[in-house]
């Protein structure tokens, strides 16, 4: 199954970041290959200055070895060791009216020492995180999202809808960091759902990205914009950043397991603000995004 996944993120790094290059029609992905000493590497591809993205990165890894003591003890496990492989993207666009976009999708293997497999699981999701909201794009983005899930499980777009709206969840502000979409994790073999069950509905997912985001880019990227609406674009970003420096498991994950710090924290946004107890005007667009964010909704 390792083999397999890893051969398909290989080549849907390939897909999406054609596309994305495609549409910036300026700037385009350099790569970065890199090595893990204690096992295993990737393939990293950062976009920067483009006509639409400001910044942005589509990665891949597969790193092996023993597991740190720190995950042996979030696990329950001692003396094991571990494979995990997935390809994780951020898109941060300049125009503050192109929302910013995030996606993983990964395995996990785990080891005794004799080499058996005693554990393994498929994760990630996709979600959307808008500075100025468009209904029309969030339906847009929910709708490919169910479509996808509708194809497997009727069950699965409301449950993994729901989960994504807790986990990026910022509790020290008590508010969502965007719009949601979909979050999995630990999907591992039932009576009802093999791993190459998982590994059918993680793809068709993985699949479904470029349906999901690309359109509302297109229709979002020639927009104008002021300079305040710019401003309360990197004002939001802040709160991206603090999600995932405070909240995260991908990137804590990286940090305890030696990854590459580049690779991590590459999600990050070049132009970001705090402003001192900051609020946006009431009845304004600002604040209508606030009131959708304090209380996630089904767009459908």
């Amino acid at each position: 199954m390792k083999d397999t996944f890893y051969a398909y993120i290989q080549t849907l790094q390939d897909t999406i970041t054609a596309k994305l290059e495609e549409v910036d029609g300026k700037a385009t992905f350099k790569e970065d290959l890199w090595k893990r000493p204690e096992g295993g590497g990737g393939r990293t591809r950062v976009i920067e200055n483009g006509a639409v993205f400001e910044k942005g990165g589509v990665n891949i890894s597969a790193v092996h070895g023993a597991l740190p003591e720190s995950m042996q003890k979030y696990f329950g496990v001692e003396d094991a060791d571990f494979f995990a492989c997935g390809l994780s993207l951020v898109l941060h666009p300049k125009n503050p009216m192109v929302p910013t976009v995030h996606a993983n999708w990964r395995y996990f293997e785990m080891y005794d020492k004799e080499g058996n497999i005693v554990d393994q699981w498929f994760g990630g999701g996709q979600d959307l995180t808008p500075y100025y909201l468009f209904n029309e794009d969030a339906i847009h983005f929910h709708s490919i999202c169910k479509k996808a899930c509708d194809k497997h499980n009727s069950d699965f777009h409301k449950k993994y809808k729901e989960r994504c709206d807790t986990y990026f969840w910022n509790a020290h502000r008590n508010e969502a960091r965007g719009l949601g979409g979909l979050f999995f994790d630990y999907c591992k073999a039932t009576e009802e759902m093999s791993m190459q069950d998982w590994y059918n509905f993680v793809t068709e997912v993985g699949n479904s990205f470029l349906e999901a985001y690309i359109p509302i880019v297109i229709r979002r990227k020639e927009l104008p914009y002021t300079k305040e609406q710019r401003d309360w674009q990197e004002v939001r970003r802040g709160r991206y950043v603090e999600f995932n420096l405070v909240h995260d498991k991908g990137t804590l994950f990286g940090l305890r397991t030696n990854g590459r710090i580049e690779s991590i924290l590459m999600s990050l946004p070049p132009h970001v603000q705090w402003h001192y107890n900051h609020h946006p005007e009431k009845g304004s667009e600002e604040d209508r995004l606030l009131k959708v964010l304090a209380n996630p909704k089904d767009w459908v």
